[in-house]
């Protein structure tokens, strides 16, 4: 069944540009996970929380979206971030993955950069 949404996925990165952390939660499973390589996996919506609202070394910045591709239940997307990390100017590339559950919200959540933390 196709239950990606791929206006979400857009959705999701004006919320967290614009810091509309609430926002952002509303569109996510209460047992999201999220991995990225390297570092911790983050499991439920607790852990998702604190990591936005404490722990993201992202500040302020902006996502530019070069491509978004939906199949199935999963919506992948390609783009450059530009903004802020521990207080020093940063710009490099992303690939995101968000999979969808049958309820419309995202259950999963993969991040792909060549930074060393996001």
């Amino acid at each position: 069944m196709d239950t990606a949404n791929p206006e979400n996925v857009r959705t999701y990165y004006d919320y967290i540009d614009a810091e509309d952390y609430e926002s952002v939660f509303s569109l996510f499973a209460a047992d999201v996970t999220y991995e990225r390589p390297g570092q911790s996996n983050l499991s439920g919506m607790a852990e998702f929380r604190e990591f936005y609202l404490e722990d993201r070394p992202l500040e302020e910045g902006n996502h530019e979206i070069h491509d978004v591709t939906a199949d199935g239940d999963t919506v992948a997307v390609r783009g450059e971030f530009t903004g802020v990390q521990d207080g020093e100017e940063v710009s490099f590339g992303f690939a995101d993955f968000h999979r969808f559950d049958e309820d419309g919200q995202i259950t999963e959540r993969w991040t792909y950069t060549d930074r060393d933390e996001v």
